[in-house]
């Protein structure tokens, strides 16, 4: 197992694997856990998807940990070693004074990647050393070393998580349209950077306005990129900003970050909406935007009035009309009124 690995790349494949793993494990709350609690008292049988997705997202740590541990080329017992100490660190587990041990919540996702990062390098460091007795060793020292010293950094990585959400939180009650238009700009430029939006939106638990503007934000940017290269781009390329990720065009815009300016126009006139309507998303659904229709359906879920036409309706306009409408308005300012972007700057080679 020895190798070398620059720290640019160890960063990366830290943040690669949280994100892939965060969006492995919330995916099937988003989807179905509002909607699940809706119909549970007409479908009692119900409450085991509930339990399922409650023990998916209890499952962060140990996915985390596995696939940063196979982005750096870990064998198996390497990779799952930094899935335990992930895990036992996460805060996703929490011990009671008779033993017992009780899944509560995801955990902190700041606190994984520490962990993760931890038993990475330490393991980096011992290499093949151990030779045959890495299946009695590396799992043990995974859990005492870097488990230990992630379990004792949690409580105050929490704290810190919780600071930034409070503050996060009153912002948007005192300023809830700039803060709204703020949070649609930020994650829009997030969501095409090797960031995971929907570990930073877990991170400091953004929820209410917060998540639907950091959603709306996302669909701004998948929607954009998808209508300023429509015609260099194949239309399979193109439909898959949206209904996958915009995240493959990152490369264009950390090339030329000034394709970003239309998207960045467009958040902003979104993320208005946001505030305007009382765009709700919960921590886990933010991040996601467009995709997989979690964004519209979370909102749908926990809006006040239900499931009504006129939520239907907001829904459509907020996570659909508004996004495409501006992002044709700026595509014409910026390529036609003000040619300083041209449609080949958003050429994808796929």
């Amino acid at each position: 197992m020895t190798q070398k690995v620059t720290l640019r790349e160890f960063v990366m494949n830290i943040l690669n694997g949280l994100a892939i793993g965060a969006v492995i494990v919330l995916i099937p709350s988003a989807l179905l856990s509002e909607l699940s609690k809706a119909l549970l008292p007409t479908f009692p049988f119900l409450e085991n998807v509930l339990h399922a997705v409650n023990l998916s997202n209890s499952m962060m740590g140990i996915v985390v940990g596995i696939l940063i541990g196979m982005s750096l080329k870990f064998p198996p017992i390497q990779s799952a070693a930094v899935g335990l100490a992930t895990i036992f660190a996460s805060g996703a587990v929490e011990f009671t004074p008779d033993g017992a041990m009780v899944l509560n919540g995801t955990g902190d996702i700041i606190n994984m990647g520490i962990t993760a990062a931890i038993a990475c390098a330490m393991l980096l460091v011992l290499g093949d050393k151990l030779k045959s007795y890495t299946i009695l060793v590396i799992p043990a020292l995974s859990l005492i070393i870097p488990g230990m010293i992630g379990r004792l950094t949690l409580p105050y990585v929490l704290k810190i998580t919780e600071w930034i959400g409070q503050g996060v939180a009153q912002l948007l009650d005192l300023q809830p349209i700039i803060m709204s238009i703020l949070l649609a700009v930020i994650f829009s430029v997030l969501i095409v950077s090797p960031i995971t939006t929907v570990g930073i939106a877990l991170a400091i638990s953004l929820s209410g306005i917060g998540s639907g503007a950091a959603n709306i934000g996302i669909c701004a940017t998948g929607f954009g990129f998808a209508i300023m290269g429509w015609h260099v781009n194949t239309k399979g390329t193109s439909f898959a900003h949206f209904i996958g990720s915009p995240k493959m065009s990152m490369a264009n815009a950390l090339k030329k970050p000034l394709i970003l300016l239309p998207i960045i126009c467009t958040a902003a006139c979104c993320g208005v909406l946001a505030a305007l309507w009382n765009i709700q998303g919960s921590p886990m659904s933010a991040g996601f935007g467009f995709s997989g229709l979690i964004g519209p359906i979370n909102y749908m879920n926990l809006a006040e009035s239900g499931w009504t036409f006129s939520t239907l309706l907001k829904s459509v306009i907020a996570f659909a009309a508004a996004p495409i409408g501006f992002s044709f308005l700026f595509k014409y300012i910026f390529t036609k009124v003000k040619p300083i972007l041209k449609e080949e700057d958003y050429y994808l080679d796929i």
